[in-house]
């Protein structure tokens, strides 16, 4: 019994400091005609420095989801109108989403239709929240997707969720300062 007690104590010390990390992704919503996806971490950074990380998308942002397989191609000028761009071999680009409102260290919101929703009727909105907290900085965004889509958004929507969180994940491990692979 006593055995079986220091179990519990260190699972639950354990799932104590994993709470500490504070990282979810949700499917907020899903609907006939779009959906909504949240993903949130805390982290110890100071907010300036996880601002300043969510501007430079080659180094948290995973090469598997790029068109030209690089993450290092990414660009994001952080500005009313600034563009979140990739460069593709053989001179040409993608524009991934499109700068539309900043308030430099607390909120970035861009429109556009990432990855495989650029071959679909739809518009998408993502906005991040960068909020400073007495042990470090929450860190948010949502992405909200609207339109048409043939065969619906369920399945989109939780692959979206599942692709959205993996880049929260090493935009985290960036500001954490641990080591993401660059583009892996």
């Amino acid at each position: 019994m006593a055995q079986m007690n220091k179990l519990m104590v260190t699972a639950v010390l354990i799932l104590v400091s994993l709470a500490g990390e504070r990282a979810s992704a949700e499917v907020v919503s899903v609907g006939g005609t779009g959906f909504e996806i949240r993903e949130t971490a805390h982290t110890a950074a100071s907010s300036d420095k996880v601002y300043a990380a969510l501007l430079l998308p080659a180094h948290w942002w995973g090469s598997d989801h790029t068109f030209s397989g690089s993450a290092a191609n990414l660009v994001l000028d952080g500005r009313a109108g600034g563009c979140w761009c990739e460069t593709l071999p053989g001179g040409g680009s993608v524009e991934h989403l499109r700068v539309v409102y900043v308030s430099p260290g607390k909120t970035l919101r861009l429109r556009g239709a990432l990855g495989p929703f650029q071959g679909l009727a739809v518009d998408g909105v993502m906005t991040w929240s960068v909020k400073s907290v007495a042990d470090g900085t929450d860190v948010s965004f949502t992405y909200s997707i609207g339109g048409y889509a043939k065969d619906g958004f369920d399945e989109l929507s939780k692959m979206t969720d599942h692709v959205l969180g993996e880049q929260m994940q090493r935009f985290k491990k960036l500001v954490d300062g641990e080591s993401a692979p660059r583009g892996h």
